[in-house]
Parts: structure tokens; C-alpha cells; sequence
């Protein structure tokens, strides 16, 4: 399992600094699930703005 989640995205509520994600646990579908092939094909679900 990794030990860093690392995200770029600064607006979200887990971002701690580093680029760093400080939620517990990270949720991500697929677009797709069925049929999901790229990383442009799915979304964090654990997202939140700050």
C-alpha cells in the first residue's frame, strides 16, 4: 500500500501542503467502471472543497 498520496490539487479540504493528501482514505471511480483504461478516466471521490 502506498505510504504518500500525493495531489496537487490545493483547493481540496485533505490537501497538506507538499502536495501532499491527508485524508484517511482515498475513494476513486472510473468513469467506466467496467471499461476504465486511463487515469483521464476516473475521478476522486474523496475530494472536498476547503
Amino acid at each position: 500500500m502506498a505510504q504518500d498520496v500525493l495531489c496537487e490539487v490545493n483547493s481540496c479540504l485533505h490537501w497538506a501542503g507538499e502536495n501532499k493528501c491527508g485524508a484517511t482514505s482515498i475513494y476513486i471511480v472510473g468513469n467506466s467502471p467496467s471499461n476504465t483504461n486511463t487515469s483521464e478516466e476516473t475521478d476522486c471521490k474523496t475530494f472536498e472543497a476547503k
